[in-house]
C-alpha cells in the first residue's frame, strides 16, 4: 500500500467564506460591545467598542452593520456604512493620535501673528533698542 501525502492546510485557511472584514465580541457592557475586529486577513487586530446610534449624539468612528455567521458564535460580518474617521495625514488625525497634555496650549496662530505684527510692527532687534 502505498503512502499518501495529504496537503497540510494552513490555520488561516479555512474551507467555506472567504476572509473579509470580520469581528468578533469578547465583552459587552451597558454602553456597548467590546470587540476585536479585523479588516483583511492580513490586517492587524484592532480592539473597539460598538455603540448603538442615538439620535442627538455625535458619530466618532465608523457606522457599521453586523451580520451574524452561523459557524462561529460571536462572529459577524462587518459592513462599514459610513467611514467619520478623518482622513489619514490631516491634522484633525494627527490631533486625534496625539493626546491632549502634551506641550504648551496654542493660543496664537500665525494669522494672529501676522495681524499682531501689521498693526504694532515686528519684533525689535537687540540693536535697534534705545538704552
Amino acid at each position: 500500500m502505498a503512502n499518501k501525502t495529504v496537503p497540510r492546510r494552513s490555520r488561516r485557511s479555512h474551507p467555506g467564506r472567504p476572509f473579509g472584514d470580520v469581528a468578533f465580541v469578547v465583552g459587552k457592557e451597558e454602553d456597548g460591545l467590546h470587540i476585536l475586529r479585523q479588516r483583511t486577513q492580513d490586517a492587524p487586530l484592532e480592539a473597539g467598542i460598538v455603540k448603538p446610534l442615538a439620535e442627538g449624539r455625535p458619530i466618532s468612528g465608523e457606522v457599521i452593520s453586523l451580520n451574524r455567521r452561523n459557524d462561529v458564535p460571536y462572529l459577524f460580518d462587518v459592513k462599514t456604512e459610513l467611514d467619520a474617521r478623518p482622513p489619514k495625514g490631516s491634522a484633525e488625525a494627527e490631533s486625534e493620535e496625539q493626546p491632549d497634555g502634551h506641550g504648551p496650549a496654542q493660543v496664537a496662530t500665525e494669522a494672529y501673528r501676522k495681524g499682531w505684527d501689521a498693526i504694532w510692527g515686528g519684533r525689535r532687534t537687540q540693536a535697534s533698542r534705545l538704552n
